[in-house]
């Protein structure tokens, strides 16, 4: 389990400006770690002397290019992810000497599919999903060709005959990340050649597996999940993409299907039985530390049995906590007490 990132043995660190440095610690990222990250802000900044932090959902992507960027107070200090930080995020933190990064594991969450409470109820699988939303779709005798599946009931008989419309988050996003491989990539192994393909030409099988339609059938909804919630009460034929939590905190205007059977629970979550879940992160940038008042402390807050435990405050949030074994070990990388590099 990678648990430090460590880009360069020795880097100078260069802080601009470091006399007049920010007495606010700037997050950035997931907005599906969002809210988990604004509750921490909150409880530190009424218990602490610090200012509460500034908490921005960006996007797990939009949040490491903005943490990549480099080192100083015109950089954030953290940025939240839904999934784990890519090689490529890492050589660029790398070019613009953010060399020393803390990735901290604090939880998970399920990403749910979710229509209007009045709404039918859907049970769909990974094979339904990657046939309602893929570019292409794999034929029998090994050829791939534009989705042509324009209604639920096309997609699997056994399903209402409504129009495939899915709001879902934009390709900066990690829910879509995690979305694509766990859901997507997960329906489109069920074609045997196609899992064959993987070992003869992964290019062709990613390009084939991870590709979302882009006529219609999936909606890009930006980074507010708020917002889907609302547009979902609007339309009781659309089903959109987002984090358990939001589910969890809308229980009364939405509801979430099950996949494969298994219903988007906090227990079915927790133990590995929904198919569609992820772990959820945040990277704090070691350069700021000291510099920027207030970020180990920050670290502990959100680290602390009091947030992320089992009966903490994140859990009503919709956070799946880890394990106890879990959470020291975390911790103890918080805290600066374990390292392994990348």
């Amino acid at each position: 389990m990678i648990k430090k990132v460590v880009l360069a043995a020795s880097v100078a660190m260069v802080f601009a400006g470091a006399a007049h440095a920010r007495d606010q610690i700037q997050i950035v990222g997931s907005s599906t770690v969002f809210p988990f990250s604004t509750a921490v802000a909150e409880a530190f900044g009424q218990k602490t002397s610090f200012a509460t932090p500034v908490v921005e959902s960006t996007g797990s992507g939009g949040g490491m290019k903005l943490f990549c960027a480099g080192v100083g107070t015109g950089h954030p200090d953290i940025t939240n992810a839904s999934r784990r930080i890519k090689s490529s995020e890492v050589e660029l933190c790398a070019k613009n000497g953010v060399a020393d990064i803390t990735e901290v594991k604090v939880g998970y969450d399920g990403i749910v599919i979710a229509n209007a409470i009045e709404a039918p109820a859907y049970d769909l699988s990974l094979r339904d999903l990657f046939l309602a939303l893929a570019k292409d779709i794999p034929t029998e005798d090994g050829k791939w060709i534009p989705n042509p599946n324009k209604t639920w009931k096309d997609v699997n008989a056994s399903l209402p005959a409504v129009k495939i419309e899915v709001l879902g988050p934009p390709p900066t996003s990690g829910t879509r990340d995690a979305f694509v491989e766990l859901a997507m990539e997960g329906g489109c192994k069920t074609f045997g050649w196609v899992k064959d393909l993987k070992k003869k030409d992964k290019s062709a099988y990613k390009a084939g597996c991870h590709t979302v339609r882009e006529d219609g059938g999936y909606i890009d909804a930006g980074e507010n999940d708020n917002l889907m919630v609302q547009k979902l009460t609007s339309n009781p034929d659309a089903l959109a993409i987002f984090g358990f939590s939001f589910l969890d905190q809308n229980a009364d205007k939405v509801k979430g299907a099950t996949v494969g059977g298994v219903a988007p629970e906090f227990e079915l979550i927790a133990d590995g039985s929904y198919p569609v879940s992820r772990a959820l992160f945040f990277y704090v940038k070691q350069a700021h530390i000291g510099v920027v008042p207030g970020i180990e402390e920050y670290v502990a807050e959100f680290t602390s049995e009091a947030a992320w435990g089992t009966e903490g405050y994140l859990t009503d949030k919709g956070l799946i906590p880890m394990s106890d074994a879990e959470r020291a070990e975390w911790s103890a990388v918080a805290k600066g007490n374990a390292k392994l590099s990348m």
